[in-house]
């Protein structure tokens, strides 16, 4: 694997999904916590990407190419931050916080990234450049959210929430370093293997904590196989690709993308109001995307 990060046009595509599909989770969530309890939520949701995930491994031969002790250790770092604690961090959350507050802590991933990046990452430089554009497109995440993001919700676990989301974000920063970090492996055992890791987390946690559940209705177990299938299985495959080759402050940049199309699929399936300061948002969030990756955009521009 190269350190240098190699963006292309595929990455820019990669990370425009990735935002789309993230978008829409934070609602679909909130629709299986109408029947579902959250640890179980993110049970069945990792339950269900691990075996497809493992289904497509076996397949294509069970390769890995992982030997030494110390790689084993970061494949298990990266499925408990990658999706064992920030799946129940953000199940369990989003009972007592906003959904606005839920996008920002999320946003704030590509804030965490750059610092950790600098001192971890061969060729990820934290400068001058950098830090301005992720600081100008976190704020048009957060102008976009507008009040809704720090409105209480009264609840007395209101600030457990909060530092549950704020969890989930950090879970997501190391993840993404601790993968980048990682030598030589095959992609689909690097999907398969921290998912397997992952499942054997939460799922005890979740029968410990909330019992057996209920058996699911047919809209719930739909809700739930779409949360497996979709933005846990399928973007995870593409997360560790984009991770591997652009890097992980490029990946990054699908944080802000998510409250845009968050918003703009709640226009477009719920008939909600699209926010006045939709245009502004969008400007500094493309802004400081530019100003992050304006080499990358260069080259990009350049070839074509």
């Amino acid at each position: 694997m190269s350190d240098s990060p190699n963006i292309t046009a595929i990455s820019w595509l990669s990370i425009l999904l990735l935002g789309f599909v993230w978008g829409g989770t934070f609602l679909v969530i909130e629709l299986a916590l109408q029947t579902m309890t959250p640890f179980w939520i993110a049970a069945a949701r990792i339950g269900f990407a691990t075996l497809l995930t493992l289904v497509i491994w076996s397949i294509l031969g069970r390769k890995l190419w992982l030997s030494s002790h110390q790689a084993w250790g970061s494949l298990i770092i990266v499925g408990i931050a990658s999706s064992a604690l920030p799946f129940m961090l953000l199940s369990w959350g989003l009972q007592y916080v906003t959904s606005g507050f839920a996008g920002v802590s999320m946003a704030a991933v590509a804030l965490l990234v750059l610092p950790l990046s600098h001192f971890l990452v061969a060729g990820e430089r934290m400068t001058l450049r950098k830090t301005l554009g992720l600081t100008v497109g976190f704020c048009g995440v957060v102008i976009l959210i507008g009040g809704n993001a720090f409105t209480s919700t009264g609840s007395e676990l209101e600030t457990l929430g909060r530092l549950a989301c704020l969890g989930a974000a950090a879970c997501y920063a190391v993840s993404s370093i601790v993968m980048r970090r990682l030598p030589a492996v095959d992609p689909i055992g690097l999907a398969a293997v921290p998912l397997v890791f992952g499942s054997l987390i939460v799922i005890p946690v979740a029968y410990a904590s909330e019992g057996l559940p209920e058996l699911p209705d047919s809209r719930t177990l739909l809700i739930l196989a779409f949360l497996g299938l979709i933005p846990t299985a399928g973007a995870n495959f593409l997360r560790v690709w984009v991770i591997r080759t652009a890097g992980p402050v490029f990946m990054s940049l699908t944080n802000y993308q998510v409250p845009i199309w968050s918003v703009l699929l709640g226009a477009l399936v719920l008939s909600e109001a699209l926010p006045s300061s939709l245009i502004l948002s969008l400007m500094l969030i493309l802004l400081g995307v530019g100003l992050t990756q304006y080499g990358a955009l260069t080259r990009l521009f350049n070839r074509s």
